[in-house]
């Protein structure tokens, strides 16, 4: 397949991630879960896992995972409570993990009330083994340290949201994206 006919292909996917990020105001207030099922709905992510839980003092990564006195913890992170919604997608039919968090984080900037709190890409985030297994609690998100990414953003609507993005990449064929949206409590 030539690259012009890979990216129209890309299209439907990229749409979903837009409707997604669009919504994301209503989302926030609305049903996040709909907003979801559009993306579980696309024929090039394949959602791997899916949970919702209350948390208690859940911590959001604002550093890389790094060892310190022999314990696995980030640099720098902060505390909330509230309600977690974590999914993860493998993306399929050739395209890269990273293109649909590039897309995704684009549209997100368009959105006046997000903001960017953290950024990592590759070794600078640290191990991806301590990402999939002790931050996500997801195995298949063990990858190529180099082709990892993590962003964390700050939504506010009525409420305010932590939204965590992170893309990884064990080969071609095993491309996957972790999206964790946590609703803050009063």
């Amino acid at each position: 397949m030539s690259y012009s006919g890979k990216k129209r292909l890309v299209f439907p996917l990229f749409a979903v991630f837009s409707l997604l990020l669009a919504g994301c105001a209503y989302a926030m207030t609305g049903s996040m879960a709909d907003l979801l099922q559009r993306l579980d709905d696309s024929p090039h992510a394949r959602q791997v896992a899916v949970s919702e839980q209350e948390v208690i003092d859940h911590e959001v990564g604002l550093g890389a995972m790094q060892k310190i006195r022999g314990t696995w913890q980030f640099k720098k992170g902060e505390r909330h409570s509230g309600l977690l919604q974590r999914n993860t997608w493998q993306i399929v039919d050739g395209f890269s993990s990273i293109e649909v968090m590039e897309t995704l984080i684009a549209d997100l900037q368009e959105i006046n009330a997000a903001s960017l709190l953290f950024s990592c890409d590759g070794r600078a985030c640290g191990q991806g083994v301590q990402w999939a297994n002790r931050v996500f609690n997801q195995r298949v998100l063990y990858g190529r340290e180099d082709l990892q990414r993590y962003r964390v953003y700050a939504l506010q609507d009525e409420a305010e949201y932590r939204l965590v993005i992170y893309s990884s990449s064990r080969t071609a064929d095993r491309q996957y994206l972790h999206v964790d949206l946590l609703r803050i409590a009063d």
